[in-house]
């Protein structure tokens, strides 16, 4: 039997009875791009030579625009840590990490990294938050409230 998870409530609109694996679960999908995204917001305000070198020469950005992208990325990353705004922060997040991904087409650049960065952003909040998976029912759910019977594999 799964350990369940006592610790959430309505304070946060998580469930009460989420189970442990996907709890943790969804934290560590989560967890992945916040680090990665504080650590480019870092690079961003720190100006490295060759973060600029990139931003200026390759991509195109003026170099003024480093801080502001910076804080941007650290709002945008903060929301989603909140439980209570972390919706919210998906959302900007995916509209930031859109528009990394068309810079990268511009210069024809591969885009892999901020798509599998958006991705994460909602693996983890679907894992961890009932109102996701509400929004995006699994197959396996929607036969269960239809009281359909289940294959003996699912």
């Amino acid at each position: 039997m799964a350990a369940e998870n006592s610790t959430l409530g309505p304070a946060n609109h998580a469930p009460l009875s989420l189970p442990m694996w996907q709890l943790w679960t969804g934290r560590v999908l989560s967890a992945l791009p916040v680090l990665l995204l504080l650590l480019s917001a870092s690079m961003k305000l720190s100006h490295p030579p060759m973060v600029v070198e990139t931003f200026v020469g390759k991509l195109g950005y003026p170099t003024n625009m480093l801080p502001a992208l910076a804080v941007l990325e650290l709002f945008c990353t903060v929301v989603y840590v909140v439980p209570r705004t972390a919706v919210l922060g998906a959302v900007l997040l995916t509209g930031y990490l859109g528009g990394a991904i068309a810079t990268h087409v511009r210069v024809g650049d591969p885009f892999v990294v901020p798509l599998l960065l958006g991705v994460l952003v909602w693996a983890g909040l679907y894992l961890r938050d009932e109102r996701i998976r509400a929004l995006l029912p699994s197959r396996r759910a929607q036969r269960t409230a239809a009281g359909a019977p289940q294959p003996a594999g699912d």
